[in-house]
């Protein structure tokens, strides 16, 4: 276990590599923060503000915050978390590993990988790939490096031999799918994980109840990297009362601030991931999608069983290709792999998981969702089934229905008995 110690008074700082072991038990008090990238000097300075803030608020005439991370991922020998790694800008496929170009089965990969670009979907532009490998990340410019470049990566990306890390993949799937013919495959969605961990662990997921990427980064059972803020109190300071106050708004708001940054850019300017050459920004924001997955998905493979494997991989399947549709319903994707034999136990195996796509009359999809959504919300509330839906960026006239067959059919029932109404 590594510890990085950065301590800052209102008057001066000091920094220290070291172990917490010499902190005195007696002055101090720990509030776990968790943040995807290594503490920045705005986010000291905003502590600080803060401190002296209370300062004034208390007449606290002296005191003290130390800022100890501790990144989890050095246990064992491994590389830390925040460890550096290059960005490569990729314009031609040469510039990839060719492993990566050349799937095999002797040289298994695993790799990050997400997908930017302009509503993105099968209507929409995507501008950049991204692929996380544990020494580097390659973002491939699908804008100046053209179809030729993402039809390099085809092969890969269709592979069974190299495994896709990715929080939430359906959107992309359905671009790479629609805009490049790419049939996204072997992934394993770390939104998928997170659930199936929670269900293990016994926590009930409400409907429509999804991690986010950020939510994803802020856990430090995944992310690894932990900042302990402790509180020294040096002279004429009332501790019980007061602490909890810097606590409370220090817990508060805590984020993944470029990761906002580049959402506000987003909403201002829709066209922002079109725009070359790449601003420092944008490699940035890219890369950081992705840094962290590896380290995520060997978390998470650490704590997911042999049943939430099977469902993991099986639904993992099911995202790829559920805004994917076409007219042959799927024939050409791969197979859906059955239930293992060593699951099949008496009362305890796992039901068969199916992907239905239910049609709905043009221009009623409203009236099958319901006023704020609780018509669509009452049947995800009845059935053990995932209910995707695919709005504005289509497919329009469509539910798409995951998990157990009796469960997916007791959905399908439930929303046809709605649309009696519509006919």
């Amino acid at each position: 276990m590594s510890f990085s110690v950065q301590a800052q008074t209102v008057r001066s700082k000091v920094e220290l590599d070291g172990s917490i072991a010499w902190l005195p038990p007696l002055l101090i008090r720990l509030a776990f923060l968790s943040l995807p990238t290594p503490i920045n000097h705005r986010l000291i300075r905003g502590l600080m503000d803060i401190i002296f803030i209370y300062n004034k608020a208390f007449d606290v005439t002296g005191f003290t915050i130390l800022l100890i991370k501790i990144d989890a991922s050095k246990a064992g020998g491994g590389k830390p978390l925040d460890h550096e790694v290059p960005i490569h800008v990729v314009t031609e496929s040469s510039q990839l590993p060719a492993e990566f170009l050349n799937p095999s089965a002797a040289k298994q990969l695993i790799i990050g990988f997400d997908c930017e670009g302009v509503d993105l979907c099968r209507h929409g532009t995507l501008c950049i790939m991204q692929l996380a490998f544990p020494d580097a990340i390659y973002l491939v410019d699908a804008i100046k490096g053209g179809e030729s470049l993402i039809q390099a990566c085809k092969p890969a990306l269709e592979s069974s031999h190299i495994t896709k890390v990715i929080h939430d993949c359906k959107r992309d799937s359905e671009a790479l799918f629609f805009q490049f013919g790419i049939k996204l495959h072997n992934v394993v969605d770390t939104q998928i994980a997170y659930s199936q961990i929670e269900e293990q662990e016994g926590r009930i997921r409400l409907p429509d109840d999804y991690i986010s990427f950020v939510g994803l980064l802020a856990d430090p059972r995944y992310c690894g990297i932990l900042y302990v803020i402790v509180f020294i109190c040096i002279v004429g300071f009332r501790w019980q009362e007061n602490c909890d106050l810097y606590l409370e708004d220090l817990n508060a708001g805590i984020s993944y601030l470029e990761k906002e940054e580049v959402r506000v850019l987003l909403r201002q300017d829709p066209m922002f991931w079109t725009y070359r050459p790449l601003s420092e920004m944008m490699i940035r924001a890219a890369a950081d999608d992705v840094r962290f997955l590896l380290h995520i998905y060997y978390k998470m493979m650490e704590k997911l069983n042999q049943r939430s494997l099977w469902y993991l991989a099986v639904r993992g399947m099911f995202y790829c290709r559920c805004f994917c549709i076409n007219e042959n319903d799927y024939a050409d994707w791969p197979h859906i792999p059955p239930i293992p034999d060593n699951l099949i136990i008496e009362d305890t195996a796992p039901e068969e998981e199916i992907l239905s796509a239910l049609d709905v009359p043009p221009g009623k999809m409203g009236r099958v969702i319901g006023r704020r959504g609780a018509s669509i919300l009452s049947v995800k509330e009845s059935c053990n089934a995932e209910i995707f839906i695919g709005g504005a960026k289509g497919p329009p006239d469509k539910v798409f229905i995951v998990g157990p067959v009796k469960q997916v059919r007791k959905a399908e029932a439930m929303l046809r008995g709605k649309m009696l109404d519509i006919y």
